[in-house]
């Protein structure tokens, strides 16, 4: 699929698989979240644009690259999301951070939102939506929806992990965002839950259970 890049790299697949064993406790499995992040987010940050700067080094001035404008927006999905968000700004301290609450409900596995604040001027921004499991697809989508309805263009969506369900949803109603994934699972059991997955990522980031 056309803007869906799979993750390969050795690290990411390695802290996947600790993630996925249901021994890893809280306080690890939150770690390797963050640190998953930042490894996808060096991936999927490679097209900022930079801009010539002058600098002086100890031996000379020169003209060097740096980040143009520094517009950057990471917005995760609640509560999950927020996992993610350390990661990508351990790599842009400057990026600003708002808000999506979505919830799924029980029988429809339909998500409902019931927060949602941006950082202004959205539409001048590159945003990058964070979820660390991409199932359903419902409340990707739904993100996705709410980010365009405020003026968000350039919208860049990154899971940890995706059923290939949730991953044609998304791509199928927003083919313009970009995605990335850790790793696109089997499928989804009856339960909508990823498989093989690695359990709630909520839960298990939060020690909620």
């Amino acid at each position: 699929m056309e803007n869906v890049t799979i993750l390969t790299h050795p690290l990411i697949q390695h802290k996947i698989s600790r993630l996925r064993d249901k021994n890893t406790g809280t306080n690890e499995f939150r770690a390797l979240v963050e640190e998953i992040a930042m490894l996808m987010g060096f991936e999927a940050l490679s097209d900022l644009p930079t801009e010539l700067v002058e600098v002086e080094t100890p031996i000379e001035k020169c003209m060097t690259p740096m980040i143009a404008g520094r517009k950057l927006a990471v917005v995760p999905i609640l509560r999950a999301g927020l996992g993610m968000v350390e990661g990508i700004l351990d790599l842009v301290p400057t990026a600003k951070v708002g808000h999506i609450g979505l919830y799924r409900d029980e029988v429809t596995h339909e998500p409902h939102e019931y927060y949602c604040k941006l950082p202004s001027p959205i539409e001048e921004r590159t945003i990058v939506v964070t979820d660390p499991m991409l199932a359903t697809g419902g409340s990707a989508v739904s993100a996705v929806d709410f980010i365009k309805q405020h003026g968000g263009v350039n919208i860049k969506f990154l899971c940890i992990i995706a059923a290939p369900e949730g991953l044609e949803r998304l791509h199928k109603a927003h083919p313009d965002v970009q995605v990335y994934v850790g790793s696109l699972d089997r499928c989804l059991n009856e339960n909508a839950y990823i498989c093989p997955g690695l359990g709630d990522a909520g839960d298990r980031i939060f020690g909620t259970k």
